[in-house]
C-alpha cells in the first residue's frame, strides 16, 4: 500500500500507485481537476505527492502521448483565430508541471527527438533558459559556467533602469548616457521590455595584443571615443535628514549652525547653506562640504542639568558629503516622514567618465577592467581608416571557449554594415555560414579579420587582425567607488588597531600574503611601518617574567608578583599581543616572557 499526501496531508492508501498517477494526469487533461494540480510519485520514499499549495513555479509544456505530439500543425495554424492558449490548457494539449512532477517526466528539445517513451516536449529549446541567459546570443556556443556569468552581468550593468529616475531617491545607482539597443539580439528581446530599457552600447573592438596592457582580463580603450561620449554614466547618491524629537520637549534644528554649537566646523564648510540651513540646488560641492546644518540637543541630559549652562550646549549634527565623493546637487525635497517630523532629502549627482580600473563586459560572462587608455592617435586602424573602442586580449577565447563572443563580433559586423539586426536566438539563431557569406558580398574577408596598421609606426602588422561590431556593458563596478585612504586615524578601543570599513575611514588589512609580497619585493623595511599599527610600549619583569607596571606620577616601575627591587625592562610589542598575554591570564594560563639583548 502506498501512502498519499495531499499538500503534505496524509489522506490516504492506494495499491496500484502508476495506475492512480496516469488517472488523475488524464482527469487534469480533460479538465475535471484543477490545471494547478500537480502529482508526484516518489519511487525512493514509496509515496505520491498531490500539491496544490501555493508559490510553486509552474512551466508550460506540450503533451506527447505514445509517442505522438499532441500539438498538430493544424491546431498551430488555428492559433490566434480560432483558438487561444487558454483552449490548448483546456483540451489537454499543453500542461503547466511544477519541479516534483517534472521528476517523472522526460522531455524532449526538439520534434525531431521525440520517442516513444517521451512524456512531454519543449515549447521550444530556449525555454531551458530564464530570461537573463536567454537575451544572450548565440549562446548555444558558449560554455555553461560562462552563461551563468552572463546572465548576473547584465543584472549588474548600466542603463535606463527606470523611466521616472529623476523623481527617485535611490542608493548608489547609475544612468548610462545615450543607451543602445544591440545589433546581435535574442527573440526574448522582443518580449522583454529590453527596447525600453537598454543597458549597453555597439562598440567596434578587436582582438588583438597592445604593449601588454590588455594581459590577462584587462581591456584597452580609445580615449578618442571616451571624449566623444563612450560609455559615460550619471552617479546619484541621496543624502537625507530629520528632526528629531526627544524628551523634555527637545527637538533637532535645521539650521546654520552658530559658532556657540559644540562641534562647530569652519566657516568654509557651511559656505553654501542658505538662510534655512539647507544647501541650494546645481551648487558644486566637494567632500566635507555640509549639505544640510543641523544642531541636536546634547546627548545626555540629568535630573537637574535644565537651567544650567551645560543643557545649553548644543551639539553639531550636520550632514556632509561622504569621503572622496563630489558632484552637483541635483534635486532637494523638504517634507515630513509618518511621524510628523520634518524630513530634508536630497539628491547628488556626478558625471563618471571611463577610467582605469573600471569595470566592463560582454554579454558572454567575459569581464575586463581597464589596464590602459590610449591616445585616439597611437591606436592602431584598419586600411578603411576604423579605429578600435575596445581592444580585447585574444587570450581570453579559448581556455573559457566562448566562442559565441567571437560569433556576436562576426553578428555584429554584418549588421552594422547592411544596417539591419541580426538574430542571435539561442538554438534558433542566423547561422554562421550565412554570416560569412554575406560579409564576403559586403566586400569584406569572411572570417572577419582584416589588415592592420600599427597607429605609432605606420608599419602593417604581420598578421590580420579579427576586428568587428560588438554589443559592451558598462557595469556598476567603478574604481571611484571602491577607492580607499587613511592617514593615521579611528582605532578599536579594545585592541587599539584601526576600525574596518571604507564609510568609517578605516585601514586596510596586510595579512600573510601581502607581508610575504612585500618581502618578495625587497621592501620588508615597509612591514617596521605597516605592522605598528598598535604599537605599545610594555614593561616585562626580567625575573619572573611577567607584565611588569610603571607609576608616571611616583616615577617608579614595579612587578606585581617581585616587588620593585627588579630590573623592569620597557619593550616594544603589538598591544593585540599584550591583549592575548591578560586574556590567557584570565584563563588561568600564565605566559612568561623571556627577553635577551637585541644585537
Amino acid at each position: 500500500m502506498i501512502p498519499v499526501y495531499i499538500s503534505e496531508k496524509y489522506v490516504g492508501e492506494i495499491e496500484s500507485p502508476t495506475e492512480f498517477v496516469r488517472k488523475v494526469k488524464s482527469e487534469r487533461r480533460k479538465g475535471n481537476l484543477p490545471t494547478e494540480l500537480n502529482i508526484f510519485y516518489d519511487k525512493e520514499f514509496g509515496e505520491i505527492k498531490i500539491e496544490l499549495s501555493k508559490g510553486r513555479v509552474q512551466r508550460p509544456l506540450i503533451v506527447v502521448e505514445n509517442g505522438k505530439v499532441l500539438l498538430t500543425k493544424n491546431t498551430i495554424e488555428k492559433l490566434g483565430k480560432e483558438l487561444s492558449w487558454n483552449d490548448l490548457v483546456k483540451q489537454g494539449v499543453i500542461e503547466y508541471l511544477d519541479a516534483s512532477e517534472e521528476e517523472n517526466a522526460f522531455i524532449a528539445l526538439n520534434e525531431n527527438d521525440v520517442t516513444e517513451k517521451h512524456t512531454h516536449l519543449e515549447i521550444s529549446p530556449l525555454t531551458i533558459l530564464g530570461i537573463c541567459t536567454s537575451l544572450i546570443p548565440y549562446s548555444n556556443f558558449g560554455s555553461s559556467s560562462r552563461l551563468i556569468r552572463g546572465s548576473k552581468i547584465q543584472k549588474q550593468s548600466l542603463g535606463l533602469y527606470s523611466s521616472n529616475f529623476l523623481l527617485r531617491m535611490d542608493t548608489d545607482v547609475s544612468i548610462l548616457h545615450y543607451p543602445q539597443v544591440p545589433i546581435v539580439r535574442s527573440f526574448t528581446s522582443d518580449i522583454y521590455p529590453n527596447k525600453s530599457f537598454p543597458a549597453g552600447q555597439n562598440i567596434v573592438i578587436a582582438l588583438m595584443s597592445y604593449e601588454g596592457y590588455n594581459m590577462q582580463d584587462a581591456i584597452i580603450i580609445n580615449k578618442g571615443s571616451i571624449q566623444r561620449g563612450l560609455f559615460r554614466s550619471t552617479f546619484f547618491r541621496p543624502y537625507n535628514t530629520e528632526e528629531l524629537r526627544y524628551a523634555g520637549g527637545l527637538k533637532d534644528e535645521v539650521a546654520i549652525p552658530d559658532k556657540e554649537v559644540k562641534g562647530y566646523r569652519s566657516e568654509k564648510e557651511y559656505k553654501y547653506l542658505e538662510e534655512d540651513g539647507i544647501i541650494f540646488p546645481e551648487a558644486k560641492v566637494d567632500e566635507n562640504d555640509v549639505l544640510i546644518g543641523k544642531i541636536s540637543p546634547p546627548r545626555f541630559l540629568g535630573e537637574l542639568e535644565e537651567f544650567s549652562i551645560a543643557a545649553n550646549v548644543r551639539r553639531e549634527s550636520s550632514t556632509s558629503v561622504k569621503q572622496g565623493e563630489s558632484g552637483v546637487i541635483d534635486f532637494v525635497v523638504i517634507s515630513e516622514n509618518e511621524a510628523g517630523n520634518r524630513l530634508v532629502q536630497l539628491r547628488m549627482r556626478e558625471q563618471r567618465m571611463p577610467e582605469l580600473g573600471d569595470k566592463f563586459a560582454s554579454r558572454h560572462g567575459q569581464k575586463g577592467v581597464i589596464g590602459m587608455v590610449v591616445p585616439e592617435e597611437n591606436i592602431p586602424y584598419s586600411t578603411n581608416g576604423i579605429k578600435p573602442d575596445i581592444i580585447f586580449s585574444p587570450h581570453s577565447i579559448p581556455g573559457r571557449m566562448t566562442v559565441s563572443h567571437i560569433i556576436e563580433i562576426l553578428g555584429g559586423k554584418v549588421g552594422a554594415l547592411s544596417g539591419k539586426t541580426i538574430d542571435g536566438t539561442t538554438f534558433d539563431s542566423t547561422p554562421e555560414e550565412e554570416l560569412r557569406k554575406e560579409l564576403l558580398e559586403l566586400g569584406f574577408r569572411e572570417d572577419g579579420t582584416e589588415v592592420m596598421y600599427n597607429g605609432m609606426t605606420g608599419e602593417r602588422f604581420k598578421t590580420r587582425i579579427f576586428i568587428g561590431n560588438m554589443y559592451y556593458l558598462k557595469l556598476k563596478y567603478m574604481v571611484k567607488n571602491k577607492l580607499q585612504t587613511r592617514a593615521s586615524g579611528k582605532v578599536q578601543l579594545l585592541t587599539r588597531q584601526p576600525v574596518e570599513g571604507k564609510a568609517r575611514g578605516g585601514g586596510l588589512r596586510l595579512g600573510e600574503m601581502e607581508k610575504d609580497c612585500l618581502v618578495g619585493h625587497g621592501a620588508s623595511l615597509l612591514l617596521k611601518e605597516r605592522f605598528d599599527s598598535d604599537k605599545a610600549i610594555i614593561y616585562v619583569c626580567e625575573s619572573c617574567g611577567m607584565l611588569g607596571m610603571y607609576d608616571y606620577f611616583k616615577n617608579k616601575k614595579k612587578c606585581s608578583k617581585c616587588g620593585s627591587n627588579v630590573e623592569i625592562t620597557p619593550i616594544e610589542l603589538s598591544y593585540a599581543f599584550k591583549l592575548l598575554v591578560d586574556e590567557l591570564k584570565s584563563l588561568g594560563i600564565n605566559s612568561k616572557l623571556n627577553l635577551e639583548e637585541k644585537y
